[in-house]
């Protein structure tokens, strides 16, 4: 896919803005394949995008705090088009993380030992990595090995991507990578339009780019057609 047939074919593509730290180096990795993006946090755009990215470094309490300070929680949820959280965009994306200092909508008296409670969108939940004694965080380069799905068409197994993080999803039904630090984990999860990858394709070369294009080639569409098989 050439810069200009990707500006050609690949309508409108918006990276939430949830305030995060990692906003310009994901849009800069899009800009790079030659994919027009735009960074925004207005939800009549996010609506009527044909794909939305959600970023997100730090913790989840800030994160889902900031969702919900925009008013953005619903607008997520209810989005049909191709999305893909990105590094804790991905963990957003699950039922409820295991970093203390929980947050509990609507509860005003929430306990801060409770799990974050996160959108809900993949049926998992998000724990504390058993390095099995490896320093944390898992910082660097490592291996994954990804599955047929079409995120991951054209990448290898054995593919080296970067990561950062010190909690992650379970291995389970919605895996759709794999990879390893002391223990097993999933590298990237999803559920129909779901996406999410655990490692940052931004700062993962040539296999970060390849997944970031098989990415902008998704619209509602091929959905449609997979569930349609």
């Amino acid at each position: 896919m050439t810069s200009q047939e990707t500006k050609a074919s690949n309508g409108s593509t918006i990276i939430i803005d949830t305030g995060c730290a990692n906003l310009s180096s994901v849009r800069y990795a899009f800009e790079r394949i030659g994919a027009d993006v735009e960074v925004s946090d207005d939800i009549a755009k996010i609506k009527a995008a044909t794909r939305v990215v959600l970023p997100g470094v730090g913790t989840a309490k800030a994160a889902m705090q900031a969702l919900k300070d925009k008013a953005l929680i619903d607008t997520i949820c209810g989005l049909t088009q191709p999305v893909l959280g990105v590094c804790l965009g991905m963990q957003m994306l699950t039922k409820a993380s295991q970093e203390r200092g929980g947050l509990s909508y609507g509860n005003s008296n929430e306990n801060t030992s409770q799990d974050c409670e996160c959108l809900g969108l993949i049926d998992t939940n998000i724990e504390q990595l058993d390095s099995k004694g490896l320093p944390l965080p898992h910082m660097g380069w490592n291996q994954i090995s990804p599955s047929q799905h079409p995120l991951f068409a054209g990448v290898a197994e054995g593919s080296y991507v970067y990561f950062v993080h010190s909690y992650r999803a379970p291995l389970g039904d919605f895996t759709i990578a794999k990879s390893e630090y002391g223990e097993g984990f999933s590298a990237a999860i999803a559920k129909d339009n779901f996406m999410g990858v655990q490692f940052h394709p931004e700062k993962s070369a040539g296999v970060g780019s390849t997944i970031l294009k098989n990415f902008m080639r998704m619209t509602s569409e091929s959905f449609d057609k997979e569930n349609a098989l």
